[in-house]
């Protein structure tokens, strides 16, 4: 394994000398070589050694010791399906750049995307804390890398220095959170954590974690990096991104969560009451965007919102010794990264299928795409009711097991458990129903009706290489979704051993059983699906299809203009939320002098409260201050000796009467 790191990194470095025709195919041979390797360790570890297997990189001060165990196994897995299929996706989404970008933009593209894989990978196995950040930073910076692929956008270059400046407050925060916990001897990471949490309060350092992790995760408030970074990266890389990077820190949360020893209670009620608010805010935020990268986007924060909702429950489940709600609880959060991650980035490959076809992002100059496009429809469809949590698709399985934790529990739950399970209930259950309200309005803005637009009509389907790796993470959906018993088991065992649960004190059967029986009914719904569309094409084919004028009582039929748009389906929904959301209408107003006005469009923006309240304000007030200071910068050296003079002046002063 050691030799493998090193051959890796050397690998990397020569992507820089390969013809730039041949880049891909070199990137994808060490891609593929890295994921069998990685994929066959973790396997090992689930059987091997008490599940886990150590390994290790020789370095001149010493070795370098790395472990995989299952916890680390299963984000690996996940981890290579999704790095694997986007880079799969990526030839046919970057090929109309060959001509336009350098051999250098691509190298250095491909490095970053070797590279972010492979501190993936690395983040997971480390277990020394300062090590852990070395690769944490990698990974930070190769993500940097890969958003700002089109470097010549102003705003794309703005938004990858602000998603850079948010992973370094995150890692400053980890860096302190590492150095608190530090061992008597100065070592750092998670092996020492389980001391320091035994002899100190918890909560604090947790929360210290909890942010760390949290901005990169990107739970609300700390998620203000994320809607801006997902829509200016290219598609392949919001999918690895929202696919299983933002996992990385759900992973550090998980770690730091096996390690607490006391204030089980507290550190759960923190993080449902977050969780809850990212998810329900996500979802809330995401109807109104009409940007379908940035409605994405924001699901993802509902969906880390989902797993976070799954973690605190099993953390509030540990602190009062109820083993059901705490392995249901975990589980479902941990089911759901693997769910997540194969919907999201289905989705994320969609979008970036539309905009490959379209040249545009914006739902309102869409529509009528199913039909020009067929296969990304259905993909999106199927995307789309998988991350609605809708049988039979796989989002279903995890978020049952955590309404299956919450409902086992409400008989023998406290007063305050029973408020913690209620809001609980609650909250999923409304962020459910706003997520299928809201790929309503994209699926069938995007998709239904007619093009709106000469772009939207011109839109033809992608090549096959776009689509054919999208296979995978679809089969993946459908298959969890029919077959879910054989995918709880291993979680189970990952989620009982990782913390110490034991045996779970009900019958695994069964939740089994339970589900067994929605697969076996989500399969015969998906075969009679089949049998009745097959049917009706057979017969409508048969049949001999004439057009002509369409009669409504003197009103001709609708056209583009009278369909429904994205800001039309929402208007409702945008004047409950109003308080909560901050929306701004944009429309030209008429002219007093205007006897016959012309033509004008209206359109709808919505704001993000957080990030104009924590981000743009206070970065708003720093650029005031610095412009002031400019003054002072006025290119003569007399000036900058007399700052110097004065400064030391001030220091004598200071130091004379005995201030300093």
């Amino acid at each position: 394994m050691s030799l493998f790191f090193i051959l890796i990194i050397i690998l990397t470095l020569l992507v820089f000398v390969v013809p730039k025709n041949y880049k891909h195919y070199y990137t994808l041979v060490i891609l593929l070589a890295g994921t069998i390797i990685t994929t066959v360790k973790s396997f090992l570890s689930l059987g091997v050694n008490g599940g886990a297997v150590d390994t290790g990189l020789p370095l001149p001060a010493g070795r370098l010791d790395f472990t995989i165990d299952s916890l680390s196994a299963f984000f690996i897995l996940v981890v290579n399906v999704t790095v694997l299929t986007g880079f799969l996706y990526s030839r046919g989404y970057l090929k109309p750049y060959y001509e336009s970008r350098s051999s250098l933009r691509f190298s250095l593209h491909y490095f970053a995307y070797l590279w972010l894989w492979l501190s993936m990978i690395l983040v997971l196995i480390a277990r020394e804390g300062f090590m852990f950040l070395i690769v944490w930073e990698i990974m930070a910076l190769s993500s940097f890398i890969l958003v700002i692929f089109d470097a010549e956008d102003t705003a794309i270059m703005k938004t990858g220095i602000s998603y850079l400046i948010q992973m370094h407050v995150g890692m400053f925060l980890l860096l302190l959170a590492f150095l608190i916990t530090a061992g008597d001897e100065g070592i750092t990471g998670f092996d020492v954590l389980k001391e320091y949490f035994s002899g100190h309060s918890n909560v604090l350092i947790f929360l210290l974690f909890f942010a760390g992790f949290g901005i990169k995760a990107g739970f609300i408030p700390f998620h203000t990096w994320l809607p801006q970074a997902h829509p200016a990266a290219p598609s392949h890389v919001s999918g690895v991104m929202s696919g299983v990077m933002i996992k990385m820190g759900i992973y550090g949360i998980m770690r730091v969560l096996i390690s607490v020893q006391h204030d089980l209670l507290q550190i759960g009620v923190i993080i449902l009451v977050i969780s809850l608010l990212s998810s329900i805010m996500g979802v809330m935020m995401a109807i109104m965007q009409h940007d379908l990268k940035k409605l994405l986007a924001y699901h993802s924060i509902e969906n880390i919102g989902i797993i976070g909702i799954g973690l605190g429950l099993g953390t509030i489940g540990l602190s009062s010794g109820n083993s059901v709600l705490s392995l249901l609880g975990y589980s479902g959060a941990l089911l759901h990264v693997l769910n997540h991650s194969l919907f999201k980035s289905l989705l994320f490959f969609n979008a970036g299928s539309v905009y490959h076809a379209a040249h545009t992002r914006n739902v309102e100059h869409l529509g009528g795409l199913m039909k020009k496009m067929p296969f990304t429809a259905l993909f999106f469809l199927a995307g789309s009711l998988a991350i609605c949590g809708l049988p039979p698709f796989n989002g279903f399985i995890s978020e049952y097991l955590i309404y299956a934790g919450m409902f086992k529990s409400l008989a023998s739950a406290s007063l305050y458990q029973s408020l913690a399970l209620l809001a609980s209930i609650a909250g999923l259950a409304l962020t459910g129903g706003l997520a299928v309200f809201c790929f309503t309005k994209a699926f069938g803005i995007v998709f239904l009706g007619q093009p709106r637009t000469d772009k939207a009509d011109a839109a033809r389907e992608v090549h096959r290489g776009m689509l054919l790796p999208q296979l995978l993470p679809l089969s993946l959906i459908i298959l969890i979704g029919l077959a879910s018993p054989l995918f709880l088991k291993p979680v189970f065992a990952i989620v009982s051993g990782g913390f110490g649960l034991g045996e779970a004190g009900f019958h695994e059967e069964s939740i089994t059983a339970s589900l067994a029986s929605v697969s076996i009914l989500g399969g015969i719904f998906v075969v009679l699906t089949i049998v009745i569309l097959a049917g009706r094409k057979l017969y409508l084919g048969k049949k001999e299809v004439t057009s002509g004028p369409v009669w409504g009582c003197g009103y001709p039929a609708a056209g583009p203009v009278q369909q429904y748009t994205a800001t039309s389906w929402v208007y409702n929904y945008n004047h409950l939320a109003r308080p909560l959301l901050q929306t701004k209408k944009i429309m030209e107003d008429i002219r007093e002098d205007e006897i016959f006005p012309s033509p004008r469009s209206f359109s709808s923006e919505s704001h993000d409260v957080f990030r104009k309240y924590l981000v743009d304000k206070p970065v708003g007030f720093i650029s005031r201050l610095l412009k002031l200071i400019a003054v002072m910068q006025t290119g003569r050296i007399q000036h900058y000796i007399l700052y110097a003079f004065l400064f030391m002046l001030a220091i004598l002063l200071l130091t004379y009467f005995g201030i300093i």
